[in-house]
């Protein structure tokens, strides 16, 4: 199960919910930049008058968006790390919950890389909301991850180091390496990022 751009019923929903999450498959699939207003405001059913009665801009509905996706991204990938978590045997480092959690994503049909990443690289500096979102979904992953370590001096600098390496698999997978090998990295990668601070100690 992954996050999906367009969750069932969604045209039953009300009209600012249509115009949302088809902006959001929109946008995700297609890109920002060549999806115009008029085939969000088609797609999702609305006339041009309601879709500015709840977005003005362009802007203000690709912000939706990013918002959107970071509240239903990070519910998703907080539920798969504990799912995977709780099948680890006892006694495993909560860590090895990555790998099988980002399979999961990574290996779906409708993985299209970072949101948030794809936002930046199309739009750049010329919205700066979308940079502040961005750099604030990151932080939260990172928080995210940090959970599964054990508390120490290194949690945030190992989280950190994290949120890298799940950064790099998925520009793997969007350059077409195969999902399989990806995940297989991340696995030692994330082992040897756990590993290491309990190497110096000894």
């Amino acid at each position: 199960m992954t996050f999906d751009p367009l969750p069932p019923g969604w045209q039953d929903l009300p009209a600012r919910d249509r115009l949302l999450h088809t902006a959001h498959a929109l946008f995700y699939r297609d890109g920002i930049r060549a999806t115009g207003i008029d085939r969000v405001i088609a797609e999702s059913g609305v006339t041009k008058v309601t879709f500015y009665r709840h977005f003005p801009s362009k802007n203000d509905l690709i912000c939706a968006y990013l918002e959107y996706r970071h509240t239903g991204w990070m519910a998703w990938f907080g539920d798969a790390l504990q799912r995977h978590a709780h099948a680890l045997p006892t006694g495993t480092d909560r860590t090895r919950a990555l790998a099988p959690a980002l399979a999961e994503w990574l290996g779906s049909e409708h993985f299209r890389g970072c949101a948030f990443i794809n936002s930046v690289s199309e739009l750049g500096d010329t919205v700066p909301e979308v940079l502040a979102i961005a750099q604030r979904h990151k932080r939260d992953m990172t928080a995210l991850l940090a959970g599964l370590l054990p508390a120490s001096a290194q949690r945030a600098q190992i989280a950190q180091a994290l949120t890298l390496v799940v950064e790099g698999a998925i520009v793997r997978v969007q350059m077409g390496e195969p999902v399989a090998e990806v995940v297989a990295a991340v696995s030692r990668l994330t082992d040897g990022l756990v590993a290491a601070p309990l190497q110096r100690k000894r």
